[in-house]
């Protein structure tokens, strides 16, 4: 089972405008950070789930990690937003990991469109009561 990264979707106004932003890089969305993950080897086949509004809305397949030549690295994104079912998670720093078994699951069909429908504030109350 890969292991993964959460992230905040920094600067992002909505799911919408993050799929926006990862859709416009042609092959790959590299995002910059200090150091490279302890536990690399079992990443093989991760993702990056994106942080909006205190709840994980969707993931980014990892490419890889490479090295800058700035002494930072990048992390290589598959550029699209596979959305999942929404998980409230608090806000930090950085990224974190995400043990496979806690992931929350991606969504099917028509899914996305309805829960994006949905105010943000109304739509990560649902979570945290775990009806969505």
């Amino acid at each position: 089972m890969p292991l993964h990264l959460t992230k905040i979707a920094f600067q992002s106004e909505s799911p919408a405008t993050l799929k926006a932003w990862l859709e416009s890089h042609a092959d790959e969305a590299r995002l910059t950070t200090r150091y490279l993950p302890k536990r690399l080897e079992e990443m093989d086949g991760g993702s990056l789930y994106w942080i909006h509004g205190h709840a994980l809305v969707g993931r980014s397949p990892i490419l890889g990690f490479q090295e800058t030549g700035q002494g930072r690295y990048w992390i290589r994104l598959a550029p699209r937003l596979i959305p999942v079912r929404t998980a409230p998670k608090r806000a930090h720093q950085g990224w974190r990991y995400l043990e496979d078994k806690d992931a929350p699951p991606d969504l099917g069909g028509g899914e996305a469109d309805d829960l994006e429908a949905m105010p943000p504030a109304m739509l990560n109350e649902l979570a945290r009561l775990g009806l969505v």
